[in-house]
């Protein structure tokens, strides 16, 4: 075989390769045994798989135990073939498991109301690839955004909402959520109250950006109200949405110092590019499968390798 061949031949081996592997994320959830790991790493190389990532917590006061994993299957096993085979020895340790394709993008929906900074961000980073995601649908009660949402090619809906209409105007929110198949909702900023049923139908799959870490600057002008009292520390707190009010498990949070030489204008400025950053931040961990709900409070693993962090991107 003259040299050209040889060069071709392995270029053939290489896009060969290349075809049949599968990169596949696992995610589990079980009570805490000795042996799971070993269990589950024997099964994935009996599979043909190997793993490029791992990360685990066992979380011995809940008697609960969280481990997420990036793999390959060399043989082009599929997800499906894997779960299916995976499924006998979940069921002897009680594990909650689940097999995920992270090269599909997950479909959100955002709502939004007459603050855009989140939103203006979220389509910025989804449109650059910072934020690996697909926006099905934007929901708001006002028409503010409509222009720019429509020039990223994404439907827009103005529902309106007063105290009369807020259960229909509810109701219709939901039906564009389904029929957009959207699989997680984001809180950009929306500042109506969601209602019991839909937190509870929507469990788990709802993120929040919450103004600050300081629960007692509520109401309107909370940055103002900060400013009053001089406070030292502004920041910002991502989390799942549940019918307690801004209670919902944390995902992401963070801060940054002001100084009293400084405005109640220059509060508002600084803390939304926080609270844009920490709600980047939270749906890039959701999407990628590293956010476990744990009671009222999450297990989030950091970013595996080849994982664009676009929490870094200012």
């Amino acid at each position: 075989m003259g040299i050209i061949q040889e060069v071709q031949a392995a270029a053939d081996r290489v896009q060969t390769k290349g075809t049949r592997e599968r990169n596949i994320v696992l995610t589990v959830s079980c009570p805490v045994r000795s042996g799971i790991v070993a269990a589950i790493s024997t099964y994935l190389a009996e599979q043909g798989c190997n793993i490029h990532d791992s990360a685990q917590f066992s979380d011995l006061a809940n008697d609960r135990f969280f481990m997420r994993l990036s793999f390959s299957s060399e043989q082009g096993r599929d997800r499906e073939a894997l779960a299916e085979g995976f499924a006998g020895l979940a069921r002897d340790l009680g594990m909650d498991f689940a097999f995920h394709d992270p090269g599909r993008k997950m479909k959100v929906a955002i709502m939004v109301g007459r603050f855009g900074h989140c939103l203006n961000d979220l389509l910025y980073r989804s449109r650059i690839g910072a934020l690996p995601i697909e926006i099905v649908a934007v929901i708001s009660n006002h028409l503010d955004y409509q222009k720019v949402v429509v020039n990223h090619d994404i439907p827009y809906y103005c529902v309106k909402v007063t105290k009369e209409t807020k259960a229909g105007a509810e109701a219709e929110q939901m039906r564009i959520l389904r029929e957009s198949g959207a699989e997680l909702v984001v809180l950009a900023r929306y500042m109506q109250v969601l209602s019991d049923e839909m937190c509870t139908e929507m469990s788990g799959r709802i993120i929040n950006i919450h103004h600050s870490f300081l629960p007692s600057f509520k109401g309107a002008n909370p940055y103002k109200q900060a400013y009053e009292r001089g406070v030292m520390l502004i920041g910002a707190t991502a989390h799942y949405v549940t019918a307690d009010l801004d209670e919902g498990p944390i995902i992401e949070q963070d801060v940054i110092r002001v100084t009293h030489a400084q405005s109640a204008a220059d509060y508002v400025s600084l803390g939304r590019d926080v609270e844009s950053q920490v709600l980047a931040r939270a749906i890039h961990a959701h999407i990628h499968r590293r956010v476990f709900l744990n009671g009222n409070k999450t297990v989030v693993f950091p970013a595996s390798p080849g994982e664009h962090a676009s929490e870094r991107m200012g």
